[in-house]
């Protein structure tokens, strides 16, 4: 492809995901779980900057970014270098990733990253990649990645990365807290302990209603590695005002739906009072 005049600098968000409901139906020959799961996402998450460069590289801050591989196992450099490779073009960028969120809590994390570097580097390089091939490098990068590449929210099946997206127009801008007790959970170990019995199909139709009816199918085997995950869901569940509160993905981070702004406020104001070392996050539905 004829490469364009690079732009000077750019940004993006890794916006939070959110599981509303997460069904896992059967493990499949190739080892993966078939699944059934809504994704929404929220308004805030990690932030990503980039700059022109000769070559890639990439600086990680944030109060999460102690301890992270800046290298090119990072899933930010693996998608910067994926799309290099599919757009034709040999620039660089100096990214710097600005980690806000838990580590392997259930909410994105790395898929975030990846996909927003993605969207980031596009513009960036000013490069004309059609949406198939975008969306083709995300699912080589994680299940979650092509989801996170959208940020809207959408019914995933199979791995989580055969998508179709939602009217959501009654969860658009619906209060959201997110809680996480500090601990991570590794995704595999999580799924390892899951029982495999499916317990039947998320509905279809209206996201709030399926998200109310359905379930976390992780939840269960997540709880069994890190019972503050129940401590979490428990006081969660117990605040005024409340639509729905649930385990993200695989764990630890646990969301609740609000009916509005206030008794978010409030719940996020008990939660830290009660329990001051537990990560938390007010914000809302994109």
């Amino acid at each position: 492809m004829t490469a364009h005049p690079v732009r000077e600098t750019a940004a993006e968000t890794a916006y939070a995901k959110i599981n509303l409901a997460l069904h896992v139906r059967r493990r499949m020959p190739d080892g993966y779980h078939d699944l059934e799961t809504l994704f929404a996402f929220c308004a805030d998450g990690d932030e990503l900057t980039a700059a022109p460069a000769d070559d890639l590289s990439l600086t990680i801050v944030g109060p999460f970014g102690e301890g992270l591989s800046a290298g090119p196992d990072n899933l930010v450099l693996r998608a910067a270098e994926s799309l290099r490779a599919a757009a034709g073009t040999a620039a660089g960028a100096a990214i710097r990733l600005d980690k806000r969120l838990p580590v392997a809590s259930g909410i994105g994390g790395g898929s975030a990253d990846a996909a927003a570097a993605l969207r980031l580097l596009v513009r960036l390089w000013d490069v004309a990649v059609a949406d198939e091939t975008l969306h083709g490098i995300a699912a080589t990068l994680g299940a979650d990645v092509p989801a996170c590449m959208v940020s809207q929210t959408c019914r995933g099946e199979g791995r989580g990365d055969r998508l179709d997206l939602l009217d959501a127009r009654a969860l658009t801008g619906m209060p959201l807290l997110l809680v996480n007790p500090r601990v991570a959970v590794p995704t595999g170990p999580v799924f390892q302990r899951w029982d495999q019995i499916d317990r039947g199909p998320l509905a279809s139709g209206d996201p709030l209603a399926a998200a109310l009816n359905g379930r976390n199918d992780l939840e269960p085997p997540a709880r069994a590695l890190q019972p503050a995950i129940a401590c979490v869901v428990e006081a969660l569940s117990a605040m005024p005002g409340l639509r729905l509160a649930r385990m993200s993905g695989s764990g630890a981070t646990c969301f609740a739906l609000f009916a509005d702004a206030a008794a978010r406020d409030a719940a996020d104001a008990a939660i830290a009072a009660a329990h001051p070392h537990w990560w938390r996050l007010a914000t809302r539905l994109l």
